[in-house]
């Protein structure tokens, strides 16, 4: 096999991926459902950012190919097997707090900061100058290499659904979405509306108006803000909820507006995928509000939301814990909060679940439960979980590359998010993010290294090479 020095080949090209890197992270490829057009089917910003990823390939000399504007692909080398490296240019929102614009992609500290630095765009420009970096080496491929850019990477998948109800399957394969060294197990997902059922009867010193907090199910959510009609004595509230966030160190403001009392409480957001990252600013405020003499739909949403999920991000509570020695323990993420006094309230909740557990059992026990309480589940979205073994050609060969850049043994991971892998029967996820490196992923200031940036595409380079041969 020719021996080629990937880390100086990649030093080659640095400046452009840098440029590269900034321009797509520029763009606000956010999910926009209320403004989606035919040629945008989930809004502008992501088709923009999936335009930019398929006129970059298609001026460098790769086959580009739109898929029904949900997804696209970059593809060279020939042979009969597919080898496919998945990548989205979709983002979550950007929440509050940042140091600098979430889409300037400043530089500091040797690290370029962004929304989507670390995922999955910074990583996407990784893989694509990896690519290049084969590609304008003119080595001897036995397998086409594809780059499949997906737009709702971060909300759906339609973009996969899509892809391959049109495309064909690589024969294996990786996503550059997660951790190195390798993660060959995903936990699975299942997306879940709780809803509380209309009651009718209506008492209380304090009237709820409106609570919401969160926007996605696989988000901390880092703010909530309740409206209150206080029939009594506004003051005391006031002071009650004070005292009760300073306790907790939570941030948090109050004001009065057209007679209403409003209250909000910061949190930290994080990966939905382990709640304990952040401060789910909404279970703290439902907390609050429980303890309050609330109107009864209203008390009874919230001394729900307080006992099952406040606290107990494994489903304790619930009675649906549960835990293996192949991807660890079930997590739960109640990600979008809201009561709306007309209709009653609802939780958006993400379950990421163990590789061997049976998640019709696990919804059985939360039906029984939640029907007890008065609330219905009215949304179920599963992804079955994910695992491939280690004695696979795709592992090994990952195994050994990793190891000959970083000098560091190549053990696999199992992680409770889902990256495009699990769309694969022979697929992992591989990096970018290095042992140690703290994960900023959905959190504000996200950033990447340039030093691991780099360090990643000499990687991904000689992943590509040895997987087509």
């Amino acid at each position: 096999m020719t021996k080629i020095n990937w880390t100086h080949e990649v030093e080659k090209r640095k400046e452009n991926l840098l440029k590269d890197t900034q321009n797509l992270l520029h763009i606000k490829s956010l999910l926009d459902e209320e403004n989606t057009f035919p040629d945008a089917p989930l809004g502008k910003g992501v088709k923009e950012a999936l335009d930019i990823m398929l006129n970059l390939g298609e001026k460098d000399g790769f086959i580009p190919k739109n898929v029904g504007n949900l997804a696209g692909h970059l593809e060279f080398g020939e042979g009969e097997e597919l080898l496919g490296i998945l990548c989205h240019v979709d983002v979550v929102p950007e929440g509050d707090g940042w140091t600098s614009d979430p889409f300037a992609a400043e530089i500091r500290d040797n690290k370029i900061f962004a929304r989507g630095a670390i995922d999955d765009k910074g990583p996407t420009m990784a893989a694509y100058y990896a690519m290049k970096i084969v590609k304008e080496l003119g080595l001897p491929l036995k397998k086409r290499v594809r780059m499949i850019i997906g737009t709702d990477e971060e909300s759906d998948w339609r973009c996969v659904e899509h892809y391959f109800e049109h495309e064909e399957m690589p024969t294996l394969g990786f996503a550059p979405d997660a951790d190195f060294p390798i993660i060959n197990a995903e936990k699975g997902i299942a997306d879940i509306d709780i809803v509380q059922k209309p009651t009718g009867e209506e008492t209380g010193k304090v009237e709820v108006i409106s609570f919401i907090s969160g926007k996605r199910y696989n988000m901390v959510p880092d703010h909530a803000t309740v409206t209150l009609n206080i029939i009594e004595n506004q003051m005391d509230v006031v002071q009650r909820f004070t005292n009760y966030m300073k306790r907790h160190q939570l941030e948090h403001h109050s004001h009065v507006k057209n007679g209403e009392l409003i209250l909000e409480v910061k949190g930290v957001s994080a990966h939905g995928m382990e709640p304990k990252k952040g401060i789910n600013a909404g279970l703290f405020l439902a907390d609050f509000l429980s303890k309050l003499e609330l109107n009864s739909t209203a008390s009874d949403y919230f001394k729900f939301v307080s006992r099952y999920f406040h606290n107990d991000s494994r489903g304790i509570n619930l009675g649906v814990d549960y835990l293996d020695d192949v991807s660890g323990e079930l997590t739960i993420n109640p990600g979008k909060l809201s009561y709306i006094r007309q209709s009653g309230g609802s939780i958006g909740l993400t379950c990421r679940y163990p590789v061997t557990n049976n998640m019709e059992e696990t919804k059985e026990k939360l039906n029984q439960l939640v029907e007890k309480k008065g609330f219905a589940i009215e949304k179920f979205k599963d992804t079955k979980p994910h695992y491939v073994d280690e004695s696979e050609f795709l592992i090994q060969t990952l195994k050994r590359v990793y190891e000959e850049h970083t000098g560091e043994k190549a053990y696999l991971i199992a992680i409770g998010g889902g990256t495009y892998a699990r769309s694969l029967k022979s697929g992992v996820a591989f990096g970018p993010l290095f042992p140690g490196r703290p994960d900023v992923a959905h959190q504000k200031d996200e950033y990447i290294l340039i030093d691991d940036l780099l360090k990643a595409t000499a990687i991904y380079a000689q992943s590509i090479y040895e997987l087509a041969q």
